[in-house]
């Protein structure tokens, strides 16, 4: 095994001499930001590739969700997840909105729409779902909660990337979808996020927000935050894309390796594959059972201290963190299945750079515990 550490994701860079001539054009030109060539070259490419209409770049994921909060013009009570990372609810208490917090599906890492309605009061209006590990919500049925009450939905879809169902990319559904372009996302910029845009109006109004709200250099109609991509971030994207394909063909590979490897072994539960025509493989979660020879947090360690940096992602929960445990709906007895996952879950490395040995050395490690 790599002498050097093994890390649960670690970014995806193609090769130097391929990003050099980008840099050199942002040189030459000397645009650097502010819809820049790069910027308009990648909202194109990403349009095509996600079989989307409209797309608004931001610098970071967490950004991106803040200004599509406003852009839809959210108040009062919303409707969440305490599974998944603290950026989900953190967009929320920045604009002033009340998080409701919902358990997840005891079938899967998301939302449970079944407990949805009972906590909708007369301040909810929204739902904010996560499509956690790139594992689809149940859309239509989220989505038929929200019809009926006259609720919008705005997905955290940061794990989606390429993620498609039988019609086409789930990053269409709801009223908006966040992307995250972080550096250990399967696609990345860098830093980066996104709001995928029903129309073009809507994509107008976002793209004024993200710009402090300017339309031009006399006319200010939002008081709207700096969200915009660089031309550097943007450039790193164009290129990543051309390799992001392969990329995901390599992570298939490790998470087949993991499956065929762990399937069966006392104490380990693999979620199934997730029912989609095309997963991104972003991540590979496990879940530790009370019959494994260690705990989650022992194995964690173990693993930790030869070299293997897991991850127990989401532990703590949301509701766990100071600024959220106070509310009604972070009480533990509302929570039960999101409490008893995050007890139990631990992502195991997989990236396009990870080795067949390493790869081999991590599941034997696993093993020599069972």
């Amino acid at each position: 095994m790599s002498e050097k550490p093994i890390f649960v994701t670690q970014p995806s860079l193609p090769p130097l001499e391929e990003f050099i001539p980008y840099l050199e054009e942002i040189w030459s030109n000397k645009i650097l930001t502010n819809d820049g060539p790069f910027h308009k070259q990648l909202e194109k490419a990403l349009c095509e590739y996600l079989s989307v209409d409209h797309i608004s770049l931001f610098a970071n994921g967490t950004l991106a969700l803040v200004t599509a909060l406003q852009a839809l013009r959210v108040t009062g009570e919303v409707i969440t997840t305490p599974y998944s990372f603290i950026a989900t609810s953190h967009s929320l208490l920045w604009n002033g909105i009340s998080p409701v917090f919902v358990d997840i599906s005891p079938h899967s890492f998301n939302l449970d729409p079944h407990k949805i309605e009972a906590a909708i009061t007369p301040k909810t209006t929204a739902i904010l779902p996560v499509h956690c590990y790139g594992y689809p919500c149940e859309v239509d049925h989220i989505q038929k909660i929200a019809d009926t009450y006259g609720l919008k939905v705005l997905y955290d879809a940061a794990h989606t990337f390429g993620v498609r169902d039988k019609i086409g990319g789930i990053s269409r559904h709801g009223d908006l979808s966040i992307l995250s372009f972080h550096a250990t996302k399967v696609f990345n910029t860098f830093e980066g996020g996104a709001i995928i845009c029903p129309d073009a109006k809507t994509k107008q109004r976002i793209d004024y927000l993200k710009n402090f709200g300017i339309v031009d250099e006399t006319t200010v109609i939002a008081p709207g935050i700096n969200g915009k991509m660089n031309e550097i971030q943007a450039a790193m994207g164009v290129l990543q894309l051309a390799h992001v394909d392969k990329s995901i063909a390599c992570r298939q590979e490790i998470d087949r390796l993991y499956r065929q490897d762990l399937e069966g072994v006392d104490g380990i539960t693999i979620p199934e594959k997730p029912n989609t025509a095309q997963h991104n493989f972003s991540y590979f979660p496990i879940l530790i059972e009370p019959s494994f020879l260690l705990s989650r947090d022992a194995l964690y360690e173990n693993l930790k201290s030869r070299g293997i940096f897991s991850r127990r992602y989401f532990y703590p929960l949301i509701t766990d963190f100071p600024m959220y445990r106070g509310l009604p709906s972070a009480n533990l007895s509302n929570l039960p299945q999101a409490t008893d996952t995050a007890q139990k879950v631990l992502c195991l490395p997989i990236y396009p750079s990870l080795k067949r040995e390493e790869i081999e050395s991590i599941i034997k490690m696993i093993k020599a515990h069972t």
